[in-house]
């Protein structure tokens, strides 16, 4: 054996590996460096709180304020009937690679499918679910169009009946800022100890009635990582949880 070729070799393994490990570290710590940018627009008695309770942001927090009306629209979550099957089943992997594929592939079955965007923290087992939006932009978060799949396969949709209703009483707001919602929520408790938001998203939220004329605002939407969604209203401040369905001022 040529001892001194294999000393070569081993050195340059361990020369790879700790280029390796080393890079691994700067990565971590740039996503943790990140990570603390974005906490730190919180005020520094929401910071204690978060490390008293063990409560984590792995989502960027959204610095958008854009100013928006609060919206009618017509809709009843009773009217979405059967599920439609499909003559061509479409491939899931479509959703999480290219919606714009995804999009051209049920042109024709679905009306408007161009205005509806994946909401991943959403999805049930064997159900994507797409969201409406608003102003090409701001999900409707209690209108919902599903997609039923089966192995890697999708093969029938439920697509809502609603309908935004045209209104210029409605006046435009400033949102509230998303740090500020997401100080409510901690300083309130209404996420509970060791619990990680995962996501945050601006769009439309509202209680839902027995009527088909329906009320929805600009709404913050945080998503915990064990799947709850709390809903903080972009305009006053009142925290809304599906759960209970009441509003918390």
């Amino acid at each position: 054996m040529d001892w001194g070729r294999a000393k070569n070799v081993l050195i340059y393994a361990f020369l790879l590996l700790n280029l390796v490990l080393g890079y691994q570290l700067w990565m971590d710590y740039r996503e943790q460096v990140g990570s603390n940018l974005d906490v730190t627009s919180l005020s520094e008695s929401t910071q204690q709180l978060m490390e008293e309770n063990g409560i984590q942001v792995l989502s960027p927090i959204p610095t958008d304020t854009p100013q928006l009306p609060k919206i009618n629209y017509i809709y009843s979550a009773e009217a979405q009937g059967e599920p439609v099957s499909l003559e061509q089943p479409v491939d899931t992997k479509l959703v999480y690679s290219d919606e714009k594929e995804f999009r051209t592939a049920l042109e024709g079955k679905i009306a408007d499918m161009g205005n509806y965007r994946h909401d991943e923290p959403s999805d049930k087992e064997n159900i994507f679910i797409f969201r409406p939006l608003v102003q090409k932009e701001w999900p409707m978060f209690n209108v919902q169009l599903e997609f039923i799949h089966e192995s890697q396969k999708i093969h029938a949709f439920r697509a809502p009946v609603f309908e935004i209703l045209q209104s210029s009483d409605m006046e435009e707001q400033k949102v509230l800022p998303a740090s500020k919602a997401l100080e409510t929520l901690i300083e309130r408790n209404f996420i509970p100890p060791d619990s990680a938001v995962r996501d945050i998203q601006l769009g439309y939220y509202g209680q839902l009635f027995n009527t088909e004329d329906q009320l929805a605002a600009p709404t913050w939407r945080f998503t915990l990582d064990h799947g709850e969604m709390i809903y903080v209203q972009g305009i006053s401040g009142d925290v809304l949880t599906p759960k209970s369905d009441t509003t918390k001022e």
